[in-house]
């Protein structure tokens, strides 16, 4: 069976929402599919995702550092609204083939990435403490949001691969280039989940004082710990190996993505305790002696390793299969002032100054998509998909209270020339139920909530053009 002009490109109809819903942060899969194309070869492609993740707060729940006297209860087995936020993120691909032994190639992508939302109306605590002092202050309040603001994130990364090929014969191809990655990102936490750093805090340390807390730069009203990572480029690599035989549509690829080291002015706030003996007696960190130092955030994007493979099964059928290793094992953000102010945390409760990540995950992802593709005619071809990822690890962080998933799809391809073609696909994903935890508890095995029998629907568009 050759491998013709539009056999070669039905694969691309599974790619837009491969890593749509990934583990941990892993969105676009970094696929460099468009690169071993033959010939000269150019694509774009959008892909929304549209997630539903609601959950439930744990069967006996209570606040951080109260567990003597179980503050917060009233919020035990509350629901949690859908905290999802729906999202986009584009693709390009353009490769020249410069002779029969040299090819370039550039792909933008969006590799990794996350946008969450808590809900403001979700429930209330209902309760107020026997010795608190803002009474009012608790009642508007809810584990994931104080008054009307909810905690939230988004981060964004985009990349442009560089890519040289050479190909001694038909059957291999060698590459490697320079990888240019940005990243940015925004995260506010609120509610009674995150203690301090959630806007207020009630103590066992102290016999039960409770606090509410001012900023300590500006002196106004401290809802809740913000983060904003300004836009910062750096340089990776990316190196992998090809081999195909057109005869029979085989073709295979192994790639490998190194990892990316930033060094981050991380822009942060951070909380004084307006109950002052919390802060000179039991956390000073909170108290308005203490001074944070000021520092640089390292941040890591992890290397990864895709390997690709697909063959003819029969006249106009190819069946196809993707892997990918993501080492987000080795990932977390600490920022600095946030490390400062968790290490005196844990001191205060638990006599150690190990603090703690803001994120950070607990094993690696592993993921396979795959499926099957049939020409129909020399216009139409259509793909049937199937997915699953591991996840990275459970509990996990509430900022993505998700455990990997399974999925299964449906792509089609239109192709009104030879060498263009118009592709669309549609993905249900059926997310794996996860236990999500603050960062306080990482390491541990206490958790916040539970987000079960969750769900999201991807659907992406792809053009493509040969030349």
């Amino acid at each position: 069976m050759k491998l013709t002009t539009l056999a070669s490109t039905i694969l691309l109809i599974s790619l837009p929402s491969t890593g749509a819903l990934a583990a941990a942060m892993d969105r676009s899969g970094q696929s460099i599919s468009a690169f071993l194309q033959p010939g000269n070869y150019f694509d774009a492609s959008i892909s929304v995702l549209d997630a539903d993740v609601s959950g439930q707060m744990r069967d006996g729940w209570n606040t951080p550092s109260t567990d003597t006297r179980k503050v917060g209860t009233d919020l035990a087995n509350s629901k949690i609204s859908d905290m999802a936020e729906s999202f986009y993120f584009t693709n390009f691909a353009l490769k020249i083939q410069a002779n029969e032994n040299i090819s370039f190639g550039l792909i933008y992508d969006q590799p990794f990435g996350a946008k969450a939302n808590y809900s403001s109306g979700d429930q209330k605590h209902t309760v107020v403490p026997p010795t608190s002092n803002f009474a009012q202050d608790i009642l508007e309040s809810g584990a994931f949001h104080r008054g009307d603001e909810g905690t939230n994130v988004e981060v964004t990364t985009q990349n442009l691969s560089f890519i040289m090929g050479y190909q001694p014969n038909e059957n291999w191809n060698i590459y490697a280039g320079p990888v240019y990655q940005t990243v940015k990102g925004d995260l506010q936490l609120r509610g009674s989940v995150y203690g301090p750093l959630g806007g207020h805090m009630c103590s066992d340390k102290l016999s039960l004082l409770c606090s509410t807390f001012t900023d300590k730069d500006t002196g106004e009203t401290y809802n809740g710990y913000n983060a904003s990572i300004p836009e910062k480029s750096e340089f990776g690599w990316l190196g992998g190996i090809a081999f195909q035989i057109p005869e029979i549509a085989l073709k295979a690829s192994l790639t490998y993505r190194s990892e990316i080291d930033y060094e981050v002015d991380v822009e942060e706030n951070t909380p004084l305790a307006d109950n002052l003996l919390i802060g000179y007696i039991g956390v000073p960190a909170l108290g308005p002696n203490f001074t944070y130092t000021e520092g640089k955030t390292k941040i890591t994007t992890p290397q990864s390793i895709n390997l690709d493979f697909q063959s003819g099964i029969m006249e106009n059928t190819l069946a196809f299969i993707n892997l990918r290793w993501v080492d987000w094992s080795k990932f977390s953000i600490r920022p600095h002032k946030f490390g400062q102010l968790s290490s005196a945390l844990t001191e205060a409760v638990a006599g150690t100054p190990r603090g703690f990540d803001l994120i950070a995950y607990e094993k690696d992802q592993y993921s396979a998509n795959f499926g099957v593709a049939r020409k129909l005619n020399d216009k139409w071809a259509i793909s049937l998909l199937g997915g699953w990822d591991s996840g990275a690890g459970n509990p996990t962080s509430t900022l993505g209270p998700t455990e990997g998933y399974w999925s299964a799809g449906l792509g089609g391809q239109y192709s009104p020339t030879e060498k263009s073609f118009l592709q669309v696909g549609a993905r249900y994903f059926w997310l794996g139920d996860a236990k999500a935890q603050s960062a306080s508890w990482f390491g541990t095995d206490r958790y916040d909530a539970d987000f079960k029998s969750n769900n999201a629907l991807g659907y992406s568009v792809k053009i493509g053009h040969r030349f």
